[in-house]
């Protein structure tokens, strides 16, 4: 997620002229604080979720007591003891309020989401099973939060509108990661969790948050050798029909490996190739992933790289 919000902040630096270095760092601040708020939005969906469920059954409670009909509303689902917790959790709670965080323009989603999950094999075995123990009240929320939620177009669509509604941005490109992040969290959950339990942090460590800024800030700073760099190499290419996102990609893999020395090769050339085959499609990151080995090949022939590794 850091090196993808870097890449992101450096493609709007360069695509709206006029920026400075200042105003992409602070907009690299608010990419987190963004996704931070999609965490929070993502956690509370439990919420607007189970809050509709208790709306059909009240709905059909008053349908059956119109025409008489002895109906007993199955309560398992809105008294789930995982979502519960989570409707209590303080700091869920305070983030949502502090940032006037809500799914009113989001409905769709949920009632579509729900929809599936009546439908699901799972929602109908959690349903009917004879017992019900607290394990299987958060199964049930990992599986809609792996199942129903990754690729589903309503949700899509309603993060697209919240995103105009709350003057975010790329949170529906940021949403399948993040959920993987709720899941987590649900996993972290127990019986006796109490409204205090804490969440996940916006970073893993201070040490995150730096890097990602000097990482930004050496990027920029390296930019025009850099790009230098990959025109010399590109071997037969028209450097104008390089996709502008492979050389932000190229480029910021340069600004790690050079300047962050505590960094495994291994570990930035994966990442990197792993963040062209999302952004450039399965052929370019071969691009990418040549050109960054020709470029570091020839540094170290010269003698101004040491990272010990073999660049095949």
């Amino acid at each position: 997620m850091v090196r993808t919000r870097v890449i992101q902040t450096l493609f709007a630096y360069y695509t709206n002229p006029g920026k400075t270095v200042h105003t992409a760092v602070r907009e690299l601040r608010k990419s987190f604080a963004d996704t931070y708020d999609l965490y929070f939005m993502l956690l509370d969906f439990a919420n607007e979720l189970t809050a509709y469920a208790q709306e059909q059954i009240e709905e059909r409670v008053a349908r059956a007591r119109a025409t008489h009909e002895g109906w007993q509303p199955n309560r398992r689902f809105v008294e789930n003891r995982l979502a519960q917790q989570l409707f209590d959790n303080r700091a869920l709670r305070h983030r949502m309020q502090e940032q006037q965080l809500s799914w009113d323009s989001g409905m769709p989603a949920v009632t579509d989401i729900y929809r599936q999950l009546v439908e699901s094999d799972f929602y109908r075995q959690y349903m009917e099973s004879e017992t019900c123990s607290y394990e299987d009240d958060k199964r049930v929320w990992r599986q809609i939060y792996q199942h129903l939620m990754p690729g589903n177009e309503a949700l899509s669509d309603a993060l697209d509108e919240m995103e105009v509604v709350l003057d975010k941005t790329n949170w529906t490109i940021d949403a399948e990661v993040v959920i993987s992040y709720v899941i987590k969290t649900v996993k972290r959950f127990r019986k006796d969790s109490g409204e205090d339990t804490p969440l996940l942090e916006m970073f893993d460590s201070n040490d995150e948050e730096r890097f990602a800024e000097t990482l930004l800030e050496k990027a920029l700073e390296g930019h025009e050798a850099y790009e230098k760099q990959i025109n010399s190499h590109l071997k037969g290419w028209d450097a104008d029909r390089i996709a502008f996102m492979d050389r932000i990609i190229i480029e910021t893999a340069l600004a790690e490996i050079l300047n962050f020395e505590e960094i495994a090769l291994t570990v930035s050339l994966n990442e990197y190739i792993e963040l062209a085959k999302e952004y450039s499609g399965d052929k370019n990151y071969m691009f990418v992933n040549g050109i960054l080995t020709e470029i570091l090949r020839d540094r170290k022939n010269e003698g101004t790289f040491f990272k010990g590794y073999t660049l095949k």
